[in-house]
């Protein structure tokens, strides 16, 4: 029997935790977030359930339509400045409790797969602890910048408030080209800020990083951070291999497709080995490559306004033709079809 895979967005899902903190700088910039949230389908009993989920792609959109009511293009600096540790969960808690600043930053990344995951990559730290790097859905538009400003933002409060210390960084970098808010974002982050950089990421000041925490406690860091593991564990203990081969073809299909020999020598393991186990659960590597590219592609087309050939880019097709006609295949129908009627629809219900 197959067994069951696990249900998530395939572009990725955050906790609605993310959403209280939109919520709140929306009420900071004087607008009242709830007849916005309910467009999305939310409330403050969903806002109140740590466990409960919404799809990065919904929560792009919520954020552009909130930055369209509020007419404040950096929403995402405001979320940063009113974020606090508990808003990302288990997480925050055991990261404000480390010894140092730079390992509190570390635990909260470490662990944010508890309250956030996008298929797509994943945040990490580099530089011996120096800088915190964040991976945003491509490409950039109006609905994603202010994901990018609120997760730097957010870091950089969180170093802030751990730390007593309101310089804590000596340079952010930005992915996305300049929108003519350098002077905003450097009085904000309180250091350089370089736009259209080959990623997007926080470097901390050497000082900072070996800062102590001021709200260090040992006794509650091992425990809480003991507990992280154990729910990361838990969370990951239910997915099937397949489950796990298609998590890391998600990050690799930019341009071209990975082989079955490149996945199995990240899961550690032969690739005769992998074939076997796959067969175990009725499945084989191409048909999950179709399924992970059929699910990306969905979401793509349905929850982005990315162009088709960026899409099938994206997805490591060798040209829009290829993409195209595996649509066909798929869905019976054309990318550009299948949007314009999904858009219809979402206008006819006032979330667009």
């Amino acid at each position: 029997m197959k067994p069951t895979p696990r249900l998530t967005n395939s572009l990725g899902e955050l906790s609605v935790l993310y959403a209280s903190v939109l919520a709140r700088a929306m009420a900071e910039e004087g607008r009242n977030p709830e007849p916005l949230l309910e467009r999305f389908g939310l409330n403050r009993q969903s806002l109140a359930t740590p466990d409960a989920r919404i799809s990065i792609p919904r929560f792009m959109r919520l954020g552009e339509a909130a930055i369209r009511l509020s007419g404040n293009p950096a929403l995402g600096l405001t979320m940063g400045q009113l974020s606090r540790p508990v808003d990302a969960g288990m997480a925050g808690l055991a990261a404000q409790s480390a010894p140092s600043a730079g390992e509190a930053l570390n635990t909260l990344i470490k662990f944010g797969g508890l309250t956030s995951h996008n298929s797509r990559g994943i945040p990490w730290i580099s530089d011996h602890g120096l800088s915190a790097n964040f991976y945003s859905i491509r490409p950039y538009n109006v609905f994603n910048y202010f994901v990018v400003d609120s997760v730097l933002a957010a870091w950089t409060q969180f170093l802030r408030t751990v730390s007593g210390r309101g310089e804590v960084l000596e340079q952010v970098n930005i992915e996305y080209p300049s929108r003519g808010l350098d002077a905003e974002f450097e009085a904000w982050f309180g250091c350089p800020v370089r736009f259209g950089a080959n990623g997007n990421s926080v470097q901390l000041l050497p000082a900072v990083r070996d800062c102590p925490s001021l709200q260090a406690q040992p006794g509650m860091f091992d425990m809480l951070a003991r507990q992280c593991e154990r729910q990361l564990l838990r969370l990951r203990s239910s997915w099937t291999m397949g489950d796990r081969v298609k998590d890391r073809l998600a990050p690799l299909l930019q341009g071209d497709a990975p082989d079955l020999g490149t996945i199995a020598g990240q899961l550690g393991m032969a690739t005769w080995t992998l074939q076997r186990q796959l067969r175990a659960e009725g499945t084989g590597f191409r048909e999950l490559l179709d399924e992970t590219r059929q699910e990306l592609a969905s979401q793509y087309i349905r929850e982005t306004r990315t162009s088709i050939s960026e899409v099938a880019w994206l997805l490591g097709f060798a040209n829009p033709a290829a993409f195209h006609k595996a649509w066909k295949r798929w869905f019976g129908t054309s990318p550009a079809e299948h949007r314009k009627r999904y858009l219809t629809e979402q206008r006819d219900k006032g979330i667009v």
